[in-house]
């Protein structure tokens, strides 16, 4: 006797040689708003804006980097140390511009970007405590780290939230399916 180990689709679960109804996991994702204010300066620029994650012990891993990447033979990248602290913890070693990772400077306002676990640069997270953190820099202006400490896993509907002084407004990290 042969068994066969094909599955077959069953509205969007599978029904594996066993019989048994495998349904997918669905994909956790951190959720983060990051205000950038509007600055009333004489020489305003866009920030240059770092996001990455730690956990203790483990290396840390950047989600995000908004800078000006589409300058004439990578100019942009030059001032990305002045993003100190993301610099030292994993830019440095970073090629840029990074496939998944790399985005143009926002505006003042509202930025919103969603992280799925699982997926792209925030891959899978094992159990712990670890920190979001949101580092802006900007020419002729100040530099500001803003650090959101949350456990994984997390409850869905978890809200982290912090507030910066200068360079960045409000941050928030909530936690959906």
């Amino acid at each position: 006797m042969q068994i066969s180990h094909k599955l077959l689709l069953t509205g969007g679960a599978a029904l594996g040689a066993t019989g048994a109804l495998a349904v997918p996991a669905q994909a956790e994702t951190l959720n983060l708003t990051v205000n950038i204010p509007r600055l009333s300066v004489a020489e305003y620029h866009k920030p240059y804006v770092a996001i990455w994650l730690e956990k203790e012990g483990a290396t840390p891993r950047t989600l995000s980097v908004w800078y000006d990447y589409d300058m004439k033979n990578g100019e942009g990248t030059k001032w990305l140390r002045d993003v100190r602290q993301w610099w030292r913890a994993s830019g440095r070693t970073m090629q840029f511009p990074a496939d998944g990772i790399t985005g143009a400077t926002r505006a003042p306002g509202d930025q919103k970007i969603t992280f799925t676990t699982g997926k792209g640069p925030l891959g899978q997270l094992g159990p712990g405590n670890y920190t979001l953190i949101v580092e802006a820099a900007r020419e002729v202006g100040g530099r500001e780290v803003v650090r959101l400490p949350f456990t994984w896993p997390a409850k869905p509907g978890a809200v982290v939230r912090a507030k910066g002084a200068s360079e960045l407004g409000a941050v928030s990290l909530s936690i959906g399916k």
